[in-house]
């Protein structure tokens, strides 16, 4: 296997790298800031900048696997600026890798592409398989019906094309559980709205070896990525709670606030969606960190 990866920087992009460097994988990846090219023999970076249509075509030189990660955050604020860029870092992105690929005529052997779980609705009740139906009633899903739309047009280009659609991604000092962190270490963690809403959520560890493992296997379709034991938000504050050593009893904040500051954004915390792991496990991928409070141990640090 030798590599390409775009969002090679971000949260999940860095801890690909890290594993695919402990499995000696040659590495290619793409960044639109030129201060993070490096250039060695085990990893080559390259200029893109999908939002003018510009890449360095060396990138794919030699590379028979794509992961593409690539997208603008969702969690900054939703202003109309804002939402365009959010929905084109994803359009562009992979409109511009669709069109290197045809232009060089390569057939790669596998791509693999983030997709997101928020494509599903919004519900306490639903749990959502990869074929259940898709109602777009917000921008997120928006957002993720056509990234997922963009990702399958590479499908010409591979012999195997899969997306993956991530759940809450926990990891230490990174991401979302850093910012619930904070509040509960300060005796001030508390849930949303009723606290009922469904978190599904994945240890990036087993993220990207799930990545790397639906690149080496040839996985096709798509595919929910998260572990198999979703929780509500409330456990979800009252385990970090507990991990760290500190109690959770302050009352919800209510949801109509959160809405008041937030407005449509607050779908981010409000949302609630039950999201099946079966069809992964199916595949015999084994999650190395199936349950909420043994990851948490390991994302801390905590022993026993």
């Amino acid at each position: 296997m030798k590599l390409l990866i775009t969002g090679a920087t971000g949260l999940i992009g860095k801890n690909i790298i890290a594993i695919a460097k402990e499995r000696k994988i040659p590495i290619h990846y793409l960044t639109t800031r030129k201060q993070k090219l490096t250039y060695s023999d085990e990893i080559k970076g390259f200029y893109w900048n999908p939002k003018r249509g510009e890449i360095d075509s060396r990138c794919i030189e030699g590379v028979d696997t794509l992961i593409h990660l690539a997208g603008a955050s969702i969690s900054k604020p939703w202003t109309s600026k804002n939402k365009k860029e959010i929905l084109e870092s994803r359009v562009n992105s992979s409109q511009l890798l669709t069109e290197v690929l045809a232009k060089q005529k390569i057939k790669m052997k596998s791509i693999v592409c983030a997709g997101a779980i928020g494509i599903y609705p919004n519900s306490l009740d639903e749990v959502y398989q990869e074929d259940s139906p898709l109602i777009q009633e917000n921008f997120l899903q928006k957002v993720t019906t056509a990234w997922e739309e963009k990702s399958n047009a590479m499908f010409d280009h591979t012999r195997h094309l899969s997306i993956l659609r991530i759940g809450l991604v926990l990891a230490n000092g990174d991401g979302l559980l850093s910012k619930l962190t904070l509040p509960v270490k300060l005796f001030s963690g508390t849930a949303f709205a009723s606290g009922k809403q469904w978190q599904s959520w994945i240890h990036i560890k087993d993220l990207s070896r799930l990545f790397l493992t639906a690149a080496h296997d040839g996985w096709e379709g798509t595919y929910n990525a998260v572990a198999p034991n979703p929780v509500s938000q409330r456990d979800l504050i009252k385990t970090i709670g507990k991990a760290l050593g500190r109690p959770v009893f302050l009352p919800n904040i209510p949801g109509f606030f959160m809405k008041m500051v937030m407005g449509r954004r607050s779908i981010l915390i409000l949302g609630s969606q039950n999201v099946s792991a079966q069809l992964i496990l199916s595949k015999g991928f084994k999650f190395q960190f199936p349950f909420l409070q043994e990851t948490l141990k390991d994302l801390f640090g905590k022993k026993g």
